[in-house]
């Protein structure tokens, strides 16, 4: 992958620490660029910074670089503390960040939540040209698990070793690039995908989720036969042989159900989705959780993106508008885009996520995780939208083990 590749195919690697840690120094020695503003007065970064860079041999990643954890700026600092553990939510691997102060509570306190939220991190010793831990303390903290490099940003000693730890700890999926439907179709093999052109695909490109799909199909030395939803029926009818799947828009799940037949498998880029950025029967069963909305509930349509929505906006219009006819009487829709979740879902019966496409899969996971401590089922829009039509069933036939348990379990 290049410096285009998404930031949702990037490692999120977040720097934690108090202000004057050298996080943003340690950015700028990482990347061998200055890529971050450094300054000796305390509090120069004040709110989340993020920095798409490829760190070899990790390749992309999005560097974060956070306010210090120890703002005593009153309630302007509370906010700029809450900002930066907020973006824990979607920190794949931490850098717990010690400078002149040492190692104390604020840094134990980082440690512990993540660990706690099952985050990867390494405890940095920045300044080690100024002063050099204590090794007992290295000795300690290595003895619980929780990886300490000594270095300094200023001149590079030990940055090296810092490289190594990073490699180390990263998660498997940064060292290798998940697969989207590579899986689903042999080596030789053909999908048909189905790209619906609106109002909101971008003029002259395709939306990421169907890119992605043809590069992971190339990948896997498949075929791809892209084609609108006018045109499957004349697609299929000029193949000598049935593809061996067939990728819609869910906006589409009626129409291409119709055209395609019953024996071939057939699902959608937003159920694809489910499975690559959440678990895809946590969500398939949150789907369930349709057949017991009554006229009132609150269900919360969670975007990841912000675009701006345009007429029959499928997120605001026409997953409010199915949901509405199968239960039967009016919901009450709220919506967040972007980072936004509730702290609090107690008062909503459903959350219906979009696909995912524009961020990293552990945030995902963690409003996954959100919902499931409120008791909240969570399911995402293919599999909403294949609820509501009622071809749920047949939209999680490629996908046996899934199927079996939620389909027949």
């Amino acid at each position: 992958m290049t410096q285009t590749a998404p930031a949702s195919l990037r490692l999120h690697l977040g720097l934690y620490g108090r202000r004057n840690a050298g996080k943003s120094s340690l950015v700028n020695a990482l990347t061998g660029q200055q890529v971050a503003i450094v300054s000796p007065v305390a509090g120069t970064t004040t709110d989340p910074v993020e920095k798409a860079m490829e760190l070899l041999p990790l390749g992309p990643v999005l560097f974060m670089d956070t306010a210090g954890i120890d703002d005593d700026q009153g309630d302007l600092g509370a906010m700029r503390i809450a900002a930066t553990r907020r973006t824990l939510d979607r920190c794949e691997l931490a850098l717990i960040v010690a400078g002149p102060a040492g190692w104390g509570a604020p840094e134990r306190s980082l440690a512990e939540e993540c660990r706690r939220r099952a985050i990867p991190a390494i405890a940095v010793f920045n300044h080690a040209d100024v002063a050099a831990p204590d090794p007992a303390l290295l000795t300690e903290l290595r003895a619980a698990g929780l990886p300490a490099v000594a270095c300094s940003a200023l001149t590079g000693a030990g940055i090296a070793d810092l490289r190594a730890a990073l490699i180390a700890q990263a998660p498997e999926s940064a060292l290798a690039p998940p697969v989207l439907l590579g899986d689903l179709v042999p080596p030789g093999g053909l999908a048909v995908l189905v790209v619906p052109i609106d109002t909101e695909a971008p003029k002259g490109r395709l939306i990421m989720p169907q890119v992605q799909a043809i590069r992971d199909l190339l990948d896997h030395d498949s075929l791809a036969l892209v084609v609108k939803e006018r045109e499957l029926r004349s697609a299929l009818e000029r193949l000598n042989r049935p593809p061996d799947l067939v990728v819609t828009d869910s906006q589409a799940f009626l129409k291409v159900a119709g055209d395609v037949p019953d024996a071939v498998p057939m699902t959608s880029f937003s159920i694809l989705f489910a499975r690559l950025k959440g678990d895809l029967a946590t969500l398939a069963r949150g789907a369930a959780a349709i057949e017991r909305l009554k006229t009132g509930d609150r269900v919360l349509m969670a975007e990841s993106c912000t675009h701006h929505p345009i007429g029959e906006d499928i997120g605001r219009v026409k997953i409010p508008r199915w949901l509405t006819q199968y239960v039967g009487g009016q919901l009450d829709f709220r919506t967040t885009a972007g980072k936004d979740f509730p702290a609090d879902l107690a008062d909503h019966r459903l959350v219906v996520h979009c696909g995912s496409c524009t961020t990293n899969r552990r945030l995902m996971l963690t409003r996954m995780e959100a919902c499931r401590a409120a008791g909240v089922p969570i399911t995402n829009y293919g599999l909403a939208i294949a609820w509501s039509l009622g071809i749920f069933p047949r939209a999680l036939r490629p996908f046996p083990g899934v199927y079996e348990e939620v389909c027949r379990g």
